[in-house]
């Protein structure tokens, strides 16, 4: 089984270290997301696996070899990294087929890829024409020319349209059923939470977690409480007094953090308020990863 290896890599430019001695295992079979803050380092560090930049210390292995020693690049490791690196003027179908000549790979396998795509029916269309979600599809069937056990993706769903998304969360998640190792960056903390198995997040070039999507998820804490009742701003009042923090929800709804749902309905019981609703909410990925990542963004901001 194919894996990425990244051991100990730490890239510098001049004084600034962007890869700071990370290390982590892209296992095949699953999807993995790659996260981060922006300037934590990854796309710094998807480059360096597939060879485009080169470590100050330590290594990267796919499969047990260095990219630079894969006989055949791109029937080991097929990487999306910018969607809009074609060139307009070349028909779909060209811009397949170069690759895959320049690579020893057999015609039958342009269209094959872009069937797989859904791109067929547009095949003998210029690409400066292509939509943005077109463009990714177009990208990704590069990345399947060679068959490549070994699949990186670096923020394939900016800017796309629901339907877009979807497609590429089903697409990614079909890879990993196949057995591939799939690598993924994405600021939609939303859409990882649905695509991804295993996650590994970055800060600042360092690692912070190394860990399944539901461990990461439950130490983020029990998440908040939904409470619905007819007169909410009384009971919003002694919920604070009672040490929570409450914000308002939709219709008339309150966000409690820092009480479980036992705890408020005994308040309620205590205080005789009726209470409508009390529903857990299970801490999401995005509340995880803010409070993983706080310490590592680029910006805070501040308060006036």
């Amino acid at each position: 089984m194919t894996r990425i290896e990244v051991r100990g890599l730490t890239k510098r430019y001049g004084p600034e270290t962007v890869v700071d001695d990370l290390s982590f295992t892209v296992e095949p079979g699953q999807v993995t997301g790659f996260l981060g803050p922006n300037g934590a380092g990854k796309s710094t560090t998807m480059k360096m696996i597939v060879g485009l930049a080169r470590p100050t210390r330590g290594a990267v292995t796919i499969g047990g070899r260095r990219y630079a020693d894969l006989p055949v690049p791109l029937t080991e490791v097929g990487a999306l990294l910018d969607a809009g690196a074609i060139d307009g003027h070349r028909k779909a179908y060209d811009h397949l087929l170069a690759l895959a000549v320049s690579n020893g790979l057999p015609r039958r396998r342009v269209g094959e890829v872009l069937a797989r795509v859904g791109l067929e029916s547009v095949a003998g269309r210029r690409t400066g024409g292509f939509s943005l979600g077109m463009r990714q599809r177009l990208g990704i069937a590069a990345t399947l020319l060679g068959d490549p056990r070994v699949l990186i993706f670096d923020e394939p769903v900016n800017g796309l349209d629901p339907e877009g998304i979807r497609w590429i969360r089903d697409f990614m998640r079909g890879l990993a059923a196949e057995g591939r190792a799939v690598l993924v960056s994405s600021h939609l903390m939303s859409e990882m939470a649905r695509t991804a198995d295993h996650l590994v997040v970055v800060g600042r070039g360092r690692l912070i977690a190394d860990t399944s999507m539901d461990a990461l998820v439950t130490a983020g804490g029990e998440g908040t409480v939904l409470v619905r009742t007819p007169d909410p701003a009384p009971f919003a009042h002694r919920l604070v007094g009672a040490g929570a923090s409450v914000r308002e929800g939709l219709e008339s709804s309150l966000i409690v953090n820092g009480l479980n749902a036992a705890e408020i309905g005994a308040l309620a019981a205590a205080g005789g308020v009726v209470l409508s609703e009390l529903t857990p909410q299970r801490a999401s990925l995005e509340d995880a990863f803010m409070e993983l990542t706080r310490d590592s963004v680029e910006f805070q901001e501040v308060a006036a």
